[in-house]
């Protein structure tokens, strides 16, 4: 699949690249896409490790309760490195949406990122 973001598009960071021992670690912060438009690009880049990570997006009204959004996990990870991707419609979403990665067994060398178009004035 190919698309075109437009020169106002912008990368946020759902998960800094780290070594995630648990899935604590491996569980990003809200990140608020009332600004955005269109398709959305999420990227997971999961370096080699021991045992497997599972990854998927949440969303939330109020960046307090998140529940996962059907249709939006990545395949499983296991010891291999890969990047995998997943589009969405940003208003196929709730207001918030971040990563949460189930680490089988850690660490899990893993970041995430989401690229998006922001809305025209």
């Amino acid at each position: 699949m190919s698309f075109h973001f437009p020169g106002n598009a912008t990368t946020l960071t759902l998960l800094a690249a780290a070594s995630c021992a648990n899935t604590a670690a491996a569980t990003g912060t809200g990140v608020d896409l009332q600004g955005y438009e269109g398709l959305c690009l999420v990227i997971q880049n999961h370096g080699t490790s021991t045992g497997t990570l599972d990854g998927k997006l949440q969303d939330s009204a109020d960046n307090s309760s998140f529940a996962d959004v059907s249709g939006l996990a990545f395949a499983q990870s296991t010891t291999t490195a890969d990047t995998k991707t997943l589009f969405f419609r940003a208003k196929s979403v709730r207001r918030y949406v971040r990563y949460l990665g189930t680490v089988g067994t850690g660490p899990q060398v893993v970041g995430v990122t989401l690229s998006a178009q922001k809305k025209s004035m």
